[in-house]
């Protein structure tokens, strides 16, 4: 982009960059398929012990001061299996389901090849950065899953800083880390919640939300500058951005040559 455009673009991870949706269904799938087979459970005994844990996994919140992710986890599915069965739970069960979902939902986090083409092309005159919320450890391990680290000039994990997305100081972080201002930048994500409302507050040029299913938002919901229903949308979004700033530019400028004379 031109001196007067867009300077640099942060991206969210999960359900943007990469389907994390997708992959932990195909995880718990092969959980289900283990409860069956080696532990003898019912599948409607397994059934509601994934449905369980993915209830839990919603409304996680991780402390990494008291309770490693790992320890977090492996307790989820402990006390899944004791609430479905009224039973002793076996850690060593617990701990086998946990592993085998993480391992499975990482073996399916893959970063498409249209993707990695649109980050190699904007790449070429932007600075890109990887903006994810999250623990630290799981975030990372998700990373150098999709090996996504050489598409991007910085990344940042939201468990390594002092506040996460919607936060305005994560954001500012990632400016001076490019050496870019907030009006400058562009938020490229799929929650409103957190990237949108994040980007936002901390007075971006732009935000982009991913809206794959093209849902209608909420009345109280924070209103995205664009909306896109595929991340491969987004150079059109910004050759639109560009048009507009160069228009107004010549506008301005032309306004300016008059007051001038």
């Amino acid at each position: 982009m031109g001196p007067h455009g867009v300077k640099a673009v942060f991206f969210d991870l999960d359900n943007t960059l990469v389907d994390t949706a997708a992959a932990g269904r195909r995880a718990i799938e092969e959980v289900m398929k283990a409860l069956q087979s080696r532990h003898r459970y019912g599948e409607g005994e397994a059934r509601a012990i994934c449905e369980k844990v993915q209830a839990k996994l919603l409304k996680e919140c991780h402390d990494p001061a008291k309770m490693g992710i790992t320890d977090l986890r492996i307790s989820h599915w402990e006390e899944a299996i004791r609430e479905t069965t009224g039973g002793e739970a076996k850690r060593g069960v617990a701990a086998e389901c946990y592993f085998l979902w993480k391992t499975t939902r990482l073996q399916h986090l893959t970063l498409a090849e249209a993707t990695r083409g649109m980050l190699r092309e904007l790449r070429k005159g932007l600075r890109l950065l990887l903006l994810t919320n999250g623990d630290r450890q799981t975030q990372r391990e998700k990373i150098e899953a999709c090996a996504c680290q050489p598409y991007f000039d910085a990344i940042v994990v939201g468990g390594e800083q002092k506040e996460e997305k919607p936060a305005p100081s994560i954001f500012h972080y990632c400016c001076d880390l490019l050496g870019v201002q907030p009006a400058e930048c562009v938020m490229v994500g799929d929650s409103l919640d957190t990237d949108i409302q994040g980007g936002l507050n901390a007075g971006l040029k732009a935000t982009v939300w991913l809206n794959k299913a093209m849902t209608t938002p909420g009345d109280t919901s924070p209103v995205p500058h664009y909306t896109i229903s595929s991340v491969l949308d987004l150079p059109a979004v910004l050759e639109e951005m560009e048009r507009k700033i160069n228009a107004q530019f010549g506008t301005d400028h032309m306004a300016s040559s008059k007051e001038a004379r």
